[in-house]
């Protein structure tokens, strides 16, 4: 097993907002190395349950492990968090007074090489969360076309030159195949122009950002995941959301946003006829990020947001 030594990201943030209740039933959708899971239970309580949910099974095994003393209130899944509402369902779970997401790849993702993550190392250009998953990114890159690789580089990487590193990539498969992450930098770097490399990040970072979340599907169900996690709430229940980019704080900032709304009637009618009542209250008005004492401590916190909304209704006639 990788060592799954991962630093939970605004912990002390998480647990304050998500614990609300002495011996609840928590959910963390992506349970990862368990830190945020292994403070939660500790703040929780001897009575409280935790379901931890992963698509990576080397980070179930780190779980229970980090949770051996804890066997008796966890029930680990391996699944993806987009079926969410089906794994607390079928377990008779639901409803439930908390659910964390901690979205994007984990720090022993990205640290062994293997894995195909990290533009750092050269490794089989992989990228799979889960590793029973068809999908690698050797695959996308071997197969989507010229345009729908600039698509998803673009729109997933927000790199300002996805045509020409779509076209390079391209190019270059014609001749050989491309399989490892040093290939794809190599390819990445020479269709970049030199000026442009010389500023900003690392010139691979938003194209392997982008492969990875087109290979895990990443934002493609996050949007409807975040409305089934209302749904599975008890009122009161917290929904807390790390992201890492702009993609996926604005899915769920906008998400949110809807969630909260009151009433969709134009402003013109005298009364409301549409009968919307707002599911959540949101708890942050603006994400909390990281101090920089946290950042400092650990750099991979620099960009972390984190959102906290609570439910306010129940579903009328709806089964959990």
């Amino acid at each position: 097993m990788l060592d799954y030594q991962h630093v939970p990201v605004l912990a002390q943030e998480v647990i304050s907002l998500v614990c609300w209740r002495q011996g609840g039933t928590y959910v963390d959708a992506t349970i990862g190395g368990a830190g945020h899971a292994r403070l939660l239970l500790d703040a929780a309580g001897a009575q409280a349950r935790l379901i931890g949910i992963d698509q990576d099974p080397a980070a179930l095994e780190a779980a229970g492990k980090v949770l051996r003393d804890k066997a008796g209130q966890v029930t680990l899944v391996h699944s993806n968090f987009v079926h969410l509402r089906a794994i607390l369902t079928e377990r008779g779970l639901a409803p439930v007074d908390g659910v964390l997401f901690d979205l994007g790849v984990s720090s022993p993702q990205l640290d062994v090489a293997r894995r195909g993550f990290s533009y750092q190392h050269d490794a089989p250009l992989d990228m799979r969360m889960d590793p029973t998953s068809p999908t690698t990114a050797a695959h996308l890159v071997a197969n989507l076309s010229e345009p729908e690789l600039a698509k998803v580089i673009f729109d997933y990487g927000e790199e300002r030159w996805a045509k020409r590193i779509a076209t390079f990539i391209v190019k270059r498969r014609q001749a050989s195949p491309i399989e490892t992450t040093g290939d794809l930098v190599e390819i990445i770097k020479a269709a970049i122009p030199a000026g442009a490399r010389r500023q900003g990040p690392h010139p691979a970072r938003r194209t392997f950002q982008a492969l990875r979340i087109a290979v895990n599907r990443e934002l493609e169900f996050l949007e409807k995941t975040l409305i089934d996690a209302v749904k599975i709430l008890k009122p009161k229940g917290r929904l807390a959301v790390i992201s890492f980019h702009s993609l996926e704080d604005r899915i769920v900032k906008e998400t949110f946003s809807r969630l909260a709304l009151r009433c969709e009637c134009p402003p013109d009618l005298p009364i409301c006829v549409c009968g919307k009542r707002a599911e959540i209250e949101i708890l942050t008005k603006r994400p909390i990020v990281p101090t920089e004492v946290e950042v400092a401590q650990n750099p991979r916190a620099r960009s972390a947001k984190l959102r906290v909304a609570e439910k306010v209704l129940p579903d009328e006639g709806d089964e959990y």
